[in-house]
């Protein structure tokens, strides 16, 4: 039996995914503002460095794998393109930062990230929050979106995502992750009907928006649903799987982009591309 630390176990997906390893025999150390093993607060920096700490020293340095659940949606007040920078992208990969030397002292560590649907979905997320985050410049992230008003907060939330989607992406095949044996992959959940999306729901406008959003089979998701395809990212089943991208989503994405993807390299990044290669990729 393993054991995994869950970022924001105490309620969504991540709590589904902490009862289903908990049931299977694995120990969870759980981190979230509240109700918790962990009592941490993701969106300053001593709260990351406090958790991650925490965990390490609880797992006794060694750590099966690890779910980074937790994150904050779209909403309003004045800082919370601030809180959302925060929690889904540094909160995120801080902690990953800190845990990987006991990620990498396990047999074949596995990693989900939390990413979303809202990578391909919002339009005109600006490159420039992206860049901010995936520099972890916080604040120059939220500078890039004060002129935007209340739409600034759902260009956050999608910004957040790509950038932890691509820093997944990014790391998942380099040498201190795959090749230390460290599974590292993102799950990019649709309309899943946790905290985030009812408090989505309960706000006029953007109630409106997510109940007109296309759902090709329809109806919202649950989290239990989504702890399945967590626990089985996790599982032995899932070595082969590494810097991929899981869209769970009833069809949203293909939706949007039914032409898009699966893509050739293009001609322009042939050169990186060959360079690349030549490199090898790293032994697990």
């Amino acid at each position: 039996m393993g054991t995994y630390a869950i970022t924001g176990s105490a309620s969504g997906m991540g709590a589904q995914a902490a009862r289903q390893l908990t049931a299977c025999g694995h120990r969870v150390i759980g981190v979230d503002l509240r109700d918790a093993d962990i009592i941490a607060d993701l969106s300053e920096p001593a709260g990351r460095r406090s958790a991650a700490a925490e965990v390490l020293a609880a797992a006794g340095g060694v750590l099966d794998g690890a779910v980074l659940a937790a994150g904050l949606g779209p909403g309003s007040g004045t800082d919370r393109n601030r809180l959302i920078a925060q929690v889904n992208f540094l909160g995120v990969v801080e902690p990953l930062l800190a845990w990987r030397p006991a990620l990498a002292a396990a047999n074949r560590a596995k990693v989900v990230v939390i990413a979303s649907n809202s990578t391909t979905t919002v339009p005109m997320v600006p490159r420039r929050t992206i860049n901010a985050l995936l520099a972890h410049d916080p604040d120059k992230a939220v500078r890039s979106l004060r002129l935007l008003g209340r739409h600034g907060s759902a260009l956050m939330y999608a910004a957040s995502k790509i950038a932890v989607s691509r820093w997944v992406r990014r790391h998942a095949v380099t040498p201190l992750w795959a090749g230390a044996g460290i599974r590292l992959n993102a799950l990019a959940p649709g309309a899943i009907l946790t905290p985030l999306l009812e408090a989505q729901l309960a706000e006029p406008m953007e109630g409106r928006a997510v109940r007109r959003f296309p759902i090709p089979v329809g109806g919202f998701g649950v989290a239990d649903q989504l702890a399945d395809w967590i626990t089985f990212m996790l599982s032995d089943s899932a070595d082969f799987l590494c810097g991929s991208v899981i869209f769970v989503d009833v069809g949203t994405d293909a939706f949007f982009r039914t032409d898009d993807w699966p893509n050739g390299v293009p001609a322009r990044a042939l050169p990186r591309y060959l360079w690349r290669f030549a490199r090898g990729t790293p032994k697990a």
